[in-house]
């Protein structure tokens, strides 16, 4: 931290310290000129007009202290050897330098403000009335001299303490906006995902239900009925979903999210699938029920996966695997054969897998996907499966 680096004082601020200064100067002043008349009988010229005239530029000169505190504080405390005046002026320009805190810059100035203490003597004619006390004055300038550089140093002190204060709420402050931005960042993303999860899978099924009612002219009525009856429902259904979505961004902060779909709600997507004319054949094995997490995340997979094969492979069958048990881990599996009919190329988002693997990454778990020999494509994946509390429930197959 740098020391030189002090706060700025206004009119005020400076126009008080050197009325101290100058205040403090004036019993000294009068001593003196005290101390004259009982010697001589004659203050002098000097004592009564030079002395002031040195005092008045000492303060002047004050004014560019923290500017050049070393050149202020050495000029003043020599001027200080001929101006009785001018000693508040030294001592406010030592207390000055003391608070940088540099002990080579104050012994300098406080040797220099004792030797000009000593030099006065010579100035005024005061010389028998101190005749043999020399030592009391060298005593008494080294005294006063240690209380200006224990107040200064006092002041630079709090004045670092301060200004570390300062950067540390700074700091602080600058912390926590970069966690509230990260916050909102990570947030943004959440919900981008959610409404990936929710739209992705619905918008697929209707454009596959779309694409098969454009490529096939053989559709009796009833099949073209079927086929625009689920596209109304599915749009319809991916609206409402949508409008879920969306009413957690307007809720209060404070309120509760509505429920998450988790492992005992797959039978339900895969029917829903079944409905919308792709061939989905379900095998599940699994014992027990999974945390939370681990069941919305794994219910996400396989609806991302059943969403790509939509896309993808159109009348293929998909098969899905479902299997572990608490302690261990809970795998998941999506095969789909080759397409039959070529797809109609619904737009691809390409952040399905992508947020997939952002989602399996958090909960720690592995996700693997690749094509097959004949054609079609493979989505594995496992989640662990730590012990907890076991919980029971129907699902339908």
């Amino acid at each position: 931290m740098n020391n030189d680096v002090v706060p700025r004082l206004g009119e005020w601020q400076h126009a008080w310290r050197l009325l101290v200064a100058a205040v403090l100067s004036v019993p000294v002043w009068l001593a003196t000129v005290a101390l004259a008349r009982k010697g001589s009988g004659d203050p002098g010229f000097w004592i009564l007009v030079g002395d002031p005239l040195v005092a008045l530029g000492c303060l002047t000169v004050l004014r560019w202290r923290r500017r050049w505190p070393r050149a202020v504080a050495v000029t003043v405390t020599i001027a200080s050897a001929v101006s009785a005046l001018a000693t508040g002026a030294a001592l406010l320009a030592l207390c000055s330098v003391a608070t940088r805190r540099r002990p080579v810059e104050i012994g300098v100035v406080v040797v220099a403000y004792v030797a000009a203490s000593q030099l006065a003597g010579g100035v005024y004619p005061v010389q028998d009335v101190a005749e043999g006390l020399w030592w009391v004055q060298v005593v008494v300038s080294a005294l006063t001299a240690g209380i200006a550089v224990a107040a200064g140093m006092a002041v630079g002190a709090r004045r670092v303490e301060v200004r570390s204060l300062r950067e540390r709420a700074e700091s602080a402050e600058r912390e926590q906006h970069a966690r509230a931005a990260q916050a909102r960042a990570l947030e943004r993303n959440r919900i981008a995902r959610e409404m990936h999860d929710v739209l992705a899978h619905r918008i697929s099924l209707v454009a596959m239900q779309a694409g098969v009612l454009d490529h096939r002219g053989d559709l009796s009525a009833d099949e073209s009925r079927v086929l625009v009856r689920g596209i109304a429902e599915g749009s319809h259904q991916a609206l409402e979903e949508l409008r879920e979505v969306l009413g957690v961004l307007r809720a209060d902060p404070g309120s509760p999210e509505p429920p998450q779909p988790s492992l005992d709600r797959i039978p339900d997507l895969v029917a829903d699938t079944r409905a919308s004319g792709l061939d989905v054949r379900l095998t599940d094995t699994v014992a027990g029920t999974p945390p939370d997490g681990v069941g919305r995340t794994c219910y996400r997979i396989v609806q991302e996966a059943l969403t790509n094969a939509a896309k993808h492979a159109p009348g293929a069958v998909v098969r899905v695997t479902l299997g572990g048990a608490a302690g261990g881990t809970l795998d998941i599996g999506v095969r789909n054969g080759p397409a039959p009919l070529r797809p109609a190329g619904p737009p691809a988002s390409g952040f399905g897998l992508l947020g997939l693997g952002e989602r399996i990454t958090v909960a720690g778990g592995e996700l693997g996907h690749r094509p097959t020999s004949d054609g079609g494509y493979l989505l594995t994946a496992r989640l662990p499966w730590p012990h907890g509390p076991a919980h029971r429930h129907e699902r339908g197959a």
